[in-house]
């Protein structure tokens, strides 16, 4: 039962996906992504040679059928005038079936190869983009939809796997085919042969015009499969909201304008792919009866005997089956280039900052905090932070408030290298956070924010979170601290109870359920982003109780919009465009009479 905050594309920063092209963009480039398909599979590459081997080899055996049976309509048109030679025969057919059977077992084993590594590379590609996920920066995720990530972990990913699998033994054994077919009809007889070459030019050409017409659209369909995954998510992820503004119908036009984008591209691609098929069966056709009626000809002028017309016909049809299967073949690897280039387009994304070589270690952490000139923005160009400073000294409980935009919960994210600054330092214990690890920087501190996330577990791995060593009585210490063990223990399994959709939690009981693995967690220093905005006052006046309890000792970093809860903070920074304008207690603030006291004489008016 996950419960994310799905930032949408059109979301902070305004830049819409991250990664997706606009309609108007060009083909992309096929040659180019398979090799760097070919170059991602090179672990493989010996398998791979192996299976075009047994591909190319049961193609052969397949090719000299034909020959034998020539020499078999050859043994037995010369015994029709006496005894037909029935031990040739037989010798010649066994042969036959000799070779039809390896060639099967060689064909057999080039799939069971090609599917073995099919499955491995994208199992291998799956694990990339997961790893890819965890360092991308969190700025790549507020620029990109999620269903679009989505999309490419799935069915990008199936795409290349079923490209891989299907087309390339195929595109092999149709080459090997049609090469071998050529140079068979061309020892048989020269003309016969050059009259179907003819036609098969022809083929070619019309094959390479649809081509090139196909691919775009291809492209397209991949792309527009995304931001089709991408407004699913956002409107399933967010469809209470969506029922209580009457918004379903937006949605739904949304949703066909996507849709019908999606079946456009993907009619046209598959309409352009689909021609080459029949296109090539006609071709095909075409050479058969030319090479039919010249056979005739050169039979009835005695230029060749009946046996080459036999074996000549089999040539003729193992020259043109390929055509279709490699205008399959092609249309395969078109789809494996779309989805190969938006995978690759994840994977090539930029990263964060290697930090392998950062020496910076907090041994352990007294909880010092200092900003010194802090300067950021989302966006270079757009700078939101100006020139923040503050200083919090251990065990201190930090309040930041300010109107909605004013940057407190930028701060946070700062604080925890959730995002690099532009300017300035933030030192903790005296050692700036650039000269440490991020995980060590995430290490000194637990989180409670606005939005629960929960997933699909017991009650118990979603409250021992990356905690491993906690054990029974501390988890129910802290679930007794917030309110929340009497709920646990009437439920049907108690603690073992697995969250998911058929258990109905408010958002209320989420909330406890995350302050209470904040408090299991127990790091050096605590954030808590508007903790108790989703529990009523009498729990949030236990919850309140706990929390104290919890940031005794601790620095704590509370943002918070109900002033009330913050009256009892050693210091409580204003902030208000990114800057701070007031910092003090709160009675010194008060007595201030500041933008603090109007903030906080307009809630009290409220509530009064």
């Amino acid at each position: 039962m996950e419960n994310h905050k799905y930032t949408s594309a059109r979301g902070r920063g305004g830049h819409g996906p991250g990664m997706n092209h606009r309609p108007g963009e060009k083909a992309r480039d096929f040659t180019g992504t398979w090799k760097k398909l070919i170059s991602y599979c090179k672990r493989y590459m010996i398998p791979v040679i192996i299976a075009v081997l047994c591909a190319a080899g049961g193609t052969i055996f397949t090719l000299i059928g034909p020959d034998k049976l020539s020499d078999m309509t050859e043994v037995i048109t010369a015994g029709l005038m006496g005894s037909v030679d029935l031990e040739a025969v037989g010798r010649i057919g066994l042969t036959l079936v000799a070779f039809y059977l390896c060639s099967i077992v060689l064909s057999f084993t080039q799939h069971f190869i090609m599917t073995t590594i099919s499955q491995l590379v994208s199992q291998q590609m799956r694990s990339d983009i997961t790893k890819k996920i965890n360092r991308l920066p969190m700025g790549f995720y507020s620029k990109t939809s999620h269903g679009d990530i989505l999309s490419r972990v799935t069915n990008d990913v199936d795409m290349i796997s079923m490209s891989l699998n299907q087309s390339v033994g195929m595109l092999v054994s149709a080459i090997t085919l049609f090469i071998g077919s050529l140079l068979m009809m061309l020892i048989t007889n020269v003309i016969m042969a050059l009259t179907a070459i003819v036609a098969i030019f022809i083929g070619f050409a019309l094959m390479r015009l649809i081509t090139g017409h196909s691919q775009k659209y291809f492209a397209r369909q991949q792309r527009h499969l995304g931001e089709l995954n991408g407004h699913i998510e956002e409107i399933y992820s967010g469809h209470t909201v969506v029922k209580a503004y009457n918004d379903e119908e937006n949605a739904k036009h949304t949703f066909d304008e996507m849709n019908g984008n999606l079946r456009q591209s993907a009619f046209r691609a598959q309409c352009l792919a689909g021609l080459m098929q029949p296109l090539m069966i006609f071709i095909g056709n075409l050479g058969y009866v030319s090479v039919c009626v010249m056979g005739a000809v050169l039979t009835m002028n005695g230029t060749i005997g009946f046996e080459v017309i036999v074996a000549f016909m089999m040539y003729v049809r193992f020259f043109t089956q390929p055509l279709s299967q490699i205008a399959q073949a092609i249309q395969s690897l078109q789809s494996g280039a779309a989805a190969g280039e938006r995978v690759f387009e994840f994977l090539e994304a930029q990263e964060m900052e290697d930090e392998s070589g950062k020496t910076g270690h907090l041994e352990k952490c007294t909880g010092h905090v200092e900003f010194d000139h802090v300067k950021f923005g989302y966006d270079p160009d757009k700078i939101i932070i100006h020139d923040f400073s503050a200083k919090a000294e251990p065990g201190q409980k930090i309040a930041i408030v300010g109107p909605t935009g004013a940057g407190k919960t930028t701060l946070v994210n700062l604080l925890m290298r959730f995002y690099e600054i532009q300017g300035g330092d933030i030192r903790i214990d005296g050692i700036s956070t650039r000269r440490l690890k991020r995980e060590d920087v995430h290490a000194q501190f637990c989180m409670v924010l606005q939005d629960t996330w929960l997933f699909e577990d017991t009650v118990r791995e979603n409250l021992i979170y990356c905690t491993k060593d906690a054990d029974d009585d501390k988890m129910k210490a802290a679930c007794k601290a917030v309110g929340l063990d009497h709920f646990i223990r009437t439920l049907p399994h108690g603690y073992d109870t697995v969250l998911n959709d058929q258990l109905n939690l408010s958002q209320g009981q989420k909330q406890q359920l995350t302050i209470a693995r904040a408090m299991i967690a127990d790091k050096p220093m605590l954030i808590l982003d508007e903790a108790t905005s989703s529990v009523d006052t009498r729990t949030e006046l236990v919850i309140q109780n706990a929390m104290d309890a919890l940031m005794k000792n601790r620095t704590s970093f509370v943002i918070a919009h109900r002033l009330s809860t913050i009256k009892n903070a050693d210091l409580i920074l204003v902030l208000k465009d990114g800057d701070v304008i007031e910092s003090g207690t709160h009675q010194q603030l008060l007595d201030q009479g500041g933008f603090y006291a109007d903030l906080y004489n307009s809630q009290f008016d409220q509530a009064s």
